[in-house]
């Protein structure tokens, strides 16, 4: 009988959105690419980094399509394809959209790994997917040196309701929808650095957060003072931040004491617990970055964490922000808060 690997995060060299190639890296291979002006129809392509590809096929829908995928942030089966389908799904709830079917990508060390793990991995995928209504509806698989899942996902949406991370507003009020530190905690977790009470806590936070569907995304499109909408994720909160700015031409101010973070993230933090990416994110886009001089490293950290399934960013209109706020809360994110807003002036982020 073969002798199998029972963790999953051994496996792989990094695990979630923690695996995503560095801003700088993506910008440089990108900056190939052929423009779109060819194809009228494509409302949104690679120009602004946006979450996901939108292309009208009549004056009252849109398709939405991406993809998403990575290697385990956790160890149990079930939880690491609920994560990755929950993160996969949220780039259609960015663009406003709802999805309507998924396709499973996987990635698999043969021999390495279980066949039941890997079906207890494709069962997390489908009740997240089922619990967003839609099937996943087939995919593709191979054998690969590391374990490897994740959706491509097809969603709808009105033409003119699609949520593009490029049309924030100067005076526009930023708002987060959940707590950051995914990061971090995946790291203590895969260190040890936690004893059995915390370790529970803390597991049990980042999968609650993890899991938790973006789907309010669709209903914040619908009220006329959201401006933009994207999802923090590999890039951490300055870098998905930055790509809002970049796309809508502004700058923005950030107020960490107003950022929600998960339990026991902090303290985390502040020991020394820390991703490699932390760093790549650091060093790709800390040049547009303005931190003030009374934020510590741990702090820096935090802001180029890189959340996996992690939430909105959301650019409202001042007169809109309770009506986003009590759509948000009422759709069960009651960490969500006011974290800054977007401002006249250079292209930067600053931090305070």
């Amino acid at each position: 009988m073969a002798e199998y690997e029972t963790r999953l995060t051994a496996l792989s060299h990094g695990g979630g959105c923690g695996c995503k190639l560095s801003p700088a890296m993506l910008h440089e291979l990108l900056a190939a690419m052929p423009k779109m002006q060819a194809f009228p129809d494509l409302l949104v392509g690679t120009e602004t980094g946006d979450d996901a590809a939108v292309y009208r096929i009549s004056d009252d829908q849109a398709v939405i399509a991406t993809t998403d995928f990575f290697m385990p942030i956790v160890d149990d089966a079930r939880d690491f394809g609920r994560i990755a389908a929950a993160n996969a799904l949220s780039d259609v709830y960015a663009m406003g959209g709802r999805p309507i079917m998924a396709l499973a990508i996987l990635g698999m060390p043969l021999g390495k790994i279980a066949p039941e793990t890997v079906s207890v991995i494709l069962a997390g995928g489908a009740s997240i997917c089922a619990e967003a209504g839609i099937p996943v509806a087939g995919g593709h698989s191979i054998d690969a040196p590391e374990p490897i899942y994740g959706l491509a996902v097809i969603g709808l949406v009105h033409p003119d309701r699609v949520m593009r991370n490029s049309g924030a507003q100067a005076g526009d009020v930023l708002i987060l929808t959940k707590p950051l530190g995914v990061g971090v905690l995946s790291a203590a977790l895969k260190g040890g650095a936690l004893d059995a009470v915390a370790h529970d806590k803390a597991y049990a936070a980042l999968v609650a957060s993890a899991t938790k569907l973006n789907a309010v995304g669709a209903e914040l499109a619908a009220l006329p003072q959201v401006h933009a909408i994207t999802d923090v994720t590999g890039f951490g909160l300055l870098g998905h931040g930055l790509e809002m700015c970049r796309g809508s031409g502004l700058g923005a101010k950030v107020r960490f004491d107003a950022l929600p973070l998960l339990e026991s993230v902090a303290d985390l933090a502040r020991s020394g617990t820390r991703t490699g990416a932390s760093d790549r994110n650091w060093a790709s886009y800390g040049h547009e970055a303005d931190l003030s001089p009374e934020l510590a490293e741990w702090q820096r950290d935090l802001l180029t964490d890189p959340q996996t399934s992690g939430g909105l960013l959301v650019a409202v209109a001042p007169e809109g922000v309770a009506a986003a706020m009590d759509c948000i809360r009422a759709a069960g994110f009651d960490r969500a808060a006011v974290i800054g807003e977007m401002c006249e002036g250079a292209v930067r982020i600053a931090a305070m």
